[in-house]
């Protein structure tokens, strides 16, 4: 009984972790505040942690990151963390979460009404940050690696300009159609990143969305993948903790959507089924590993608070993720 209140406290910590680093506000969490956070983490709990700043990200070609961090004076970083719980030889369990800082839209710029809750574009980051600090607590027998891309995105004479091109970490060209899309274009660097490392699978969290609202609302977090054994474990995971998801079609039709005259492909896929075209843009950099994207833009705030959870950020992904790998 003892260890099972510890755990469940490790556990506990790892939400509030989350909760907390969602909602410093946009001038304290800058990205590097968030790399700070992980190395300080990664030092207190026996864990491996990178960070690039943008000379190494321009020298290794993270065209698509770079675009959106551009047009802030806050500089960008690249978080990679590595847990090794299980044998070197063992393939690692990817996550990687959404890092955006502060999202003022950029160029297309946000409304003013609720742009002050735009400091919460990050859940996806706070949620990988604490589920590794947490696994290690826990000494879980097994790999993860976790990335968070940390931009600010901002509008100046610095920023992507809607109709501008960029090459990606794959080498695959897009087309920016809307600079408020820039979730997926960090996504897309991390993702191809963490994917040359040939994890067994690779999750992803953010809140990229506001469509996932529209269909899902803040009761469900929505997941879609490659994999229908993957998604029906974070399905599971998911029940298990009471953070529930809900499964997305992903058929190879929505990508059309994404087709440009210009470039490989669009940031955006036009208004019907936001929220498969922009999973559908992540699928184009995982190249053929299991994978799986949970949206969290409606579940990651809470205005009102429920019975026993305070208002604003909810920690969603780190029980979930935690009960996933510990399923592992």
């Amino acid at each position: 009984m003892e260890d099972a209140i510890t755990r469940r406290k490790i556990i506990s910590d790892g939400v509030w972790l989350a909760r907390d680093l969602v909602n410093q506000p946009g001038n304290v969490k800058v990205p590097t505040y968030l790399a700070q956070t992980a190395w300080d983490l990664a030092k207190q709990y026996n864990f491996n942690c990178t960070l690039l700043g943008p000379a190494e990200l321009q020298r290794q070609g993270f065209g698509a990151l770079l675009a959106v961090a551009q047009g802030s004076i806050c500089e960008p970083r690249l978080i990679a963390m590595e847990y090794c719980g299980a044998g070197e030889d063992q393939p690692a369990v990817a996550l990687v979460g959404k890092g955006v800082t502060f999202d003022s839209g950029g160029i297309s710029l946000k409304p003013g009404e609720g742009m002050d809750q735009m400091k919460m574009d990050m859940a996806g980051g706070a949620a990988v940050l604490a589920t590794m600090a947490t696994i290690a607590r826990l000494q879980l027998p097994i790999n993860v690696i976790g990335v968070v891309p940390a931009v600010e995105n901002m509008p100046s004479d610095r920023a992507t300009r809607p109709g501008d091109i960029v090459t990606s970490l794959s080498g695959q060209t897009i087309e920016i159609l809307n600079t408020d899309a820039e979730g997926r274009l960090i996504l897309a660097d991390a993702l191809t990143w963490v994917a040359k490392k040939q994890p067994q699978v690779i999750i992803d969290l953010a809140t990229l969305t506001g469509a996932c609202i529209i269909a899902l609302g803040h009761h469900a977090s929505a997941v879609l993948g490659n994999d229908d054994r993957l998604v029906e474990q974070l399905r599971q995971a998911g029940d298990s903790v009471g953070e529930r998801v809900w499964q997305l079609p992903l058929f190879a039709e929505y990508a059309k959507q994404l087709k440009s005259e210009v470039a490989d492909m669009k940031n955006i896929g036009g208004r019907p089924a936001g929220t498969i075209t922009a999973a559908a843009f992540l699928q184009k950099f995982v190249a053929e590993i299991p994978w799986a994207h949970l949206d969290i833009a409606g579940t990651a705030w809470a205005e009102k608070g429920k019975p026993g959870q305070p208002c604003g950020a909810t920690g969603v992904g780190v029980r979930l993720l935690v009960d996933y790998l510990q399923g592992r």
